[in-house]
């Protein structure tokens, strides 16, 4: 439970209104209740703030006087809510500790301050720092480093040789440093290419549920700090990702390729193998990126939804397209 006032002194807000009113939780402009917070990004939503019933809402100062509530005044209303929400969160809090049911290998070193849950395997020489939340059937191989706070949800199996740095959080069933996809052939069949490089994640990255990062082939894979990567995710080895780069679920990334920084990719996109893309680069969902970007900007190239019968004449059109360059550049030709 928070009051507007303490509110207002911890995102740097104007109040408008009273500063003792309590505020319990947060909600949707059009659920949220008389105890709850919260926010107005967009004013497409305004005739939403009309009718709000929340306790308070967050908004710029251009959209005070449409708030029938209380305000507080912010410079970005959603960024604000970011912040807002760890006061309110709701995840149980691990207490610090090791459950009976743990295996953890006498060469491993875990702080006495971190978690570590029901029927967790920590390996022989892995190091758990100091707050780490280590969740219930979760796998830390051998050597692996998990920084300082931590929360590794359960499920998750973090292979031999990966870094994680601090404050990082990942989610349930992700994998990190399972073998990346390298294969010679011998003429017959498949000899395998044993990878040998390693995992290394930054601080404040956020992997989400499902994920895999596969470890590098000889040099490691890395994925920069800051960086968010949603659901079902797939990066192959000896990938880098720069720091704060966030990638939509579904992105599959081929080996050896580096993402920049603050890059942001939609849902399902691909990236090939051996490719680069520069720093502040926007990706739009399920586009196929086959060749290096090297100018920062918006990029896409999936088709949209169409009705089907304009959608098969699209096609049509499509598989003739060859064809009628040829027929132009030969008619530009003759007109030389």
């Amino acid at each position: 439970m928070h009051t507007l006032g303490e509110l207002a002194r911890i995102l740097d807000a104007e109040l408008v209104g009273d500063a003792e009113q309590p505020v319990d939780g947060m909600g949707t402009i059009q659920s949220a209740t008389g105890t709850q917070m919260t926010f107005l990004a967009n004013p497409r939503y305004r005739s939403y703030l009309e009718q709000t019933r929340a306790a308070v809402v967050l908004l710029q100062d251009d959209q005070r006087e449409f708030c029938p509530v209380a305000a507080l005044i912010v410079k970005d209303p959603y960024l604000a809510f970011a912040k807002a929400s760890a006061l309110f969160e709701v995840a149980p809090q691990a207490q610090p500790g090791i459950h009976p049911s743990a295996v953890v290998d006498d060469a491993a070193t875990v702080s006495a301050t971190a978690s570590i849950g029901p029927n967790a395997v920590i390996d022989a020489g892995a190091q758990i720092g100091d707050g780490a939340v280590i969740m219930a059937n979760t796998v830390i191989g051998a050597g692996s480093i998990i920084g300082d706070q931590c929360r590794i949800w359960p499920n998750v199996t973090i292979y031999h040789g990966v870094t994680i740095g601090p404050r990082t959080i990942i989610h349930a069933n992700s994998v990190l440093g399972a073998d990346g996809f390298g294969f010679a052939f011998n003429g017959a069949g498949w000899t395998k290419v044993h990878q040998v490089g390693g995992v290394r994640i930054g601080a404040d990255v956020e992997i989400g549920a499902g994920t895999t990062i596969d470890r590098g082939a000889i040099d490691d894979t890395i994925i920069g700090n800051g960086a968010i990567l949603d659901n079902q995710i797939q990066v192959a080895h000896n990938v880098i990702i720069g720091d704060h780069t966030a990638l939509a679920g579904k992105v599959g990334i081929a080996g050896s390729s580096k993402i920049g920084s603050y890059c942001l990719l939609g849902g399902a996109v691909g990236v090939s193998g051996h490719i680069e893309i520069c720093d502040k680069v926007q990706v739009l969902g399920m586009t196929l990126v086959s060749s290096s970007i090297t100018k920062p900007g918006t990029y896409g190239s999936a088709l949209p939804a169409d009705e089907q019968t304009r959608y098969r004449k699209n096609v049509a059109r499509f598989r003739k397209l060859d064809e009628l360059a040829r027929r132009v550049r030969k008619l530009e030709r003759l007109s030389d």
